[in-house]
């Protein structure tokens, strides 16, 4: 069910319209080296900011010579520093992403390269890091367009890594993780710990966006009958009768579920984004993020 590694992720047509795209940060970090965003700090830009009186060891060459002529006074002009921030790019690749029709590991590799892309076409550096069994895999800092061919083989190789522990993941990760910024987590959250997961990430200072990501056979999950189901990452086996009393408890219970994690997500300055991977990708990121103000 897993997508061969020599399909390309996206056809030349649709990084044309990713080209357009940026990725919104609602606050000004600090970044390493000089980007295409804006920074906290002061630089040289050609982006006014302020003005600050002239102190000895200034570079003189910031003085303003025309408020001299008007005040008799030295001021240097101060500019917006444009840096470079690390986008940190979560895939969950855990056995239960190894499902659904469309597939949703899939799906998640095909949104983290986009997001990958876009931040690589304004200079920002990207880091990608699979969560499975184990310590997972990672792409350390690639940078500029030269970035998406490593982002994109190493997505496209990307499988399904066993049972997985998102909260442990995710714990080893704000450890280990240089320079916090915008992070993009995509889950289904079918870990009982997505909770402790979720406290963890906002324990040091990323932008967090959540992308859930469903099939439609979970959302909209057509059973009839007498079923031994069996849970993809423990094996634990449960026998059920689907029938329609069934059916809407399961389905009132997803929609609490969901409604947890939303509330849960608002109440931490979480970006929380649904996705059904029947929604085509191009729709999801050009319409859905767009409206939801993660692209502009």
């Amino acid at each position: 069910m897993t997508t061969s590694p020599s399909q390309p992720l996206f056809d030349s047509a649709f990084l044309r319209k990713l080209d357009r795209l940026a990725l919104l940060t609602r606050r000004a970090m600090v970044g390493d080296i000089q980007g295409e965003r804006r920074s906290p700090r002061r630089g040289s830009s050609v982006e006014f900011a302020d003005f600050r009186p002239y102190v000895h060891g200034d570079d003189i060459r910031q003085i303003d010579w025309n408020l001299y002529a008007r005040m008799e006074r030295f001021f240097l002009k101060l500019f917006v520093a444009e840096e470079e921030l690390t986008i940190h790019l979560l895939v969950d690749n855990s056995t239960s992403m190894d499902w659904g029709d469309p597939h949703k590991l899939t799906y998640a590799r095909r949104l983290a390269a986009a997001f990958g892309y876009v931040a690589l076409s304004t200079l920002d550096r990207v880091t990608v890091t699979a969560f499975a069994a184990g310590a997972g895999a990672q792409l350390r800092g690639v940078r500029g367009k030269a970035g998406a061919l490593p982002l994109f083989a190493f997505l496209q190789r990307l499988q399904p890594g066993g049972s997985g522990d998102l909260a442990a993941a995710c714990k080893r990760y704000v450890r280990t993780a240089i320079n916090p910024g915008p992070l993009i987590l995509c889950s289904d959250l079918l870990d009982p710990q997505w909770e402790e997961a979720l406290r963890a990430l906002g324990s040091r200072p990323f932008e967090i966006t959540l992308i859930h990501i469903l099939a439609p056979q979970e959302l909209r999950p057509q059973l009839d009958g007498d079923f031994r189901l069996l849970d993809a990452e423990t094996g634990e086996a449960v026998e059920i009768t689907a029938d329609l009393e069934t059916m809407q408890r399961y389905l009132d219970h997803l929609r609490d579920w969901q409604e947890s994690i939303e509330r849960f997500c608002h109440g931490r300055g979480i970006t929380y984004v649904q996705v059904d991977t029947a929604q085509p990708v191009e729709e999801f990121i050009l319409t859905m993020l767009r409206q939801r103000g993660v692209f502009r």
